[in-house]
């Protein structure tokens, strides 16, 4: 895989800093950065769902749905809904896509697993669609 750090300026480092508060120093950057590049076997930019669930810590966990649910759950009523789905995908592709985009994106997944954008998910619902080895779907970006 080479030197992955290589791939990250220090431009990207400031701004990850900036965005966390400077929670993180740079080096715990660049090791998370080689992690997430480890993780990330398809080479796609992101962590599919089927790549964090290798990951031994969370294959062999019971809870790891239950924690990604929490994750997706922001305002932790118990039920995941359109704008708790938006705000992740909007914290996972920052600038990237566009807002209306992003709306889109989400729709047409929901769609496809039999969900409409004002549906309530819980926890039960969530594992069936992430489970769901039939839901797939590819988005073409268009980047100018």
């Amino acid at each position: 895989m080479g030197n992955t750090s290589s791939m990250l300026t220090q431009y990207d480092i400031e701004e990850v800093q900036s965005h966390c508060n400077n929670t993180f120093s740079q080096q715990e950057i660049v090791s998370l950065y080689q992690r997430f590049c480890q993780l990330d076997r398809s080479n796609g930019g992101f962590i599919s769902g089927e790549e964090f669930l290798n990951v031994p810590e969370f294959a062999v966990n019971p809870l790891s749905l239950e924690f990604i649910f929490k994750v997706y759950d922001s305002d932790g009523n118990g039920k995941v809904t359109f704008n708790d789905m938006l705000d992740v995908l909007r914290d996972l592709t920052g600038n990237f896509i566009s807002e209306q985009q992003r709306e889109q994106v989400l729709t047409r997944v929901l769609e496809e697993a039999g969900y409409a954008k004002d549906s309530l998910i819980v926890l039960s619902e969530f594992v069936k669609i992430l489970g769901n080895s039939d839901l797939k779907m590819e988005v073409e970006v268009l980047v100018d």
